[in-house]
């Protein structure tokens, strides 16, 4: 059987003192930044996972956080390997615990989690019961009870589980509308998602913004629910001398089904109409013509809030909040050939 590494191992790797390497897992201060990543990527190398149980009975520090998701919750699937990676690259074990949405269910088994004594801290992506101090920097919220297990709610969501947070960035939209601008569009047209949610507001008032500040014709905005559907419906209303047009869509659901009956009503994309979406779907990029998007960077923004986590639970300083999660992809619903 093949030994397992140790942190002696480690440190003789990483040329310093095996001590140093116990302070790196965990979460000593003083430890400057240039040791500490040299002591992560050797133990990387060596596949070293430090010894939990004996970490505890010595710190009383239990190695391990959690992440709390509500079972109603939209697809999280890439804010949780960001998270999880992060902490498994700062030596700690994470555990994926589901919350009811019954709201007394919900606090009840949240409270036994916080209170299990089994993790430092947990991560939460939707607002939380009890985790109420305001967290300055952000406006979310951390919280630290007296059984000393930390509590950072990042709010990505909303109690409906609508996205709340980053992700409601409209930044994209007034970029996409101005280079449309550029190339000569003069009328456009939003075909928005439910006006329920945050980032459906969102969108409709960056669109608004830009179409007014630009001086240029909006024919409409359109509230839709998200469904190809919704798309395909908007631009059959529309009167026979609407293009030239650009369509700014609430997603790329709702930008298939724009696509699909521009291109029955015999316009050409782009030059009759140009249409763009939003959450670059894989498949957007097979369209024909392929679609104009915004993709967002979901792990990152993950990988970020648990290292605000690690952070309240070591006691550092937190971490920068990234700018740039959502890029324009620019594809030929909207490029001309040259």
């Amino acid at each position: 059987m093949e030994k397992r590494p140790t942190s002696h191992d480690v440190a003789h790797l990483a040329g310093v003192s095996q001590s140093t390497v116990s302070f790196v897992f965990t979460g000593r201060a003083g430890i400057s930044e240039a040791t500490r990543e040299k002591v992560l990527r050797a133990a990387a190398e060596l596949n070293y996972r430090p010894n939990l149980a004996a970490r505890s009975m010595r710190t009383h520090r239990t190695g391990r956080l959690a992440v709390v998701v509500p079972i109603a919750t939209m697809n999280p699937l890439t804010l949780l390997s960001g998270a999880i990676s992060a902490a498994r690259d700062e030596g700690y074990v994470v555990e994926v615990v589901s919350l009811p949405q019954e709201p007394d269910e919900r606090e009840a088994r949240f409270a036994e989690v916080r209170d299990s004594g089994q993790y430092e801290g947990i991560l939460s992506f939707t607002p939380l019961p009890g985790a109420a101090t305001a967290d300055r920097a952000t406006g979310d919220t951390a919280d630290e009870p007296t059984l000393g297990t930390v509590v950072v709610s990042v709010g990505e969501f909303d109690d409906a589980m609508h996205m709340a947070g980053a992700l409601t960035d409209a930044r994209p939209v007034a970029e996409m509308i101005e280079r449309l601008a550029a190339q000569g569009h003069r009328r456009f047209l939003h075909i928005a998602g439910p006006p329920d949610f945050p980032s459906a507001q969102s969108r409709r008032r960056a669109y608004l913004d830009a179409v007014a500040r630009l001086g240029l014709e909006s024919i409409g905005v359109i509230d839709g629910d998200w469904s190809g559907r919704s798309g395909e419906a908007a631009v059959e209303g529309l009167s026979s001398d609407a293009p030239p047009l650009a369509v700014i869509a609430a997603n790329d659901v709702v930008a298939t089904g724009a696509i699909r009956a521009a291109t029955r009503r015999g316009w050409k994309l782009p030059d009759d109409v140009a249409v763009t979406g939003w959450d670059d779907h894989p498949q957007s990029a097979f369209l024909v013509p392929s679609l104009t998007s915004v993709s967002q960077d979901r792990e990152r923004l993950g990988a970020y809030s648990m290292h605000r986590l690690i952070a309240a639970v070591r006691g550092g300083e937190p971490p920068t909040k990234p700018d740039d999660l959502l890029t324009v992809i620019w594809r030929e619903s909207t490029e001309s050939p040259r």
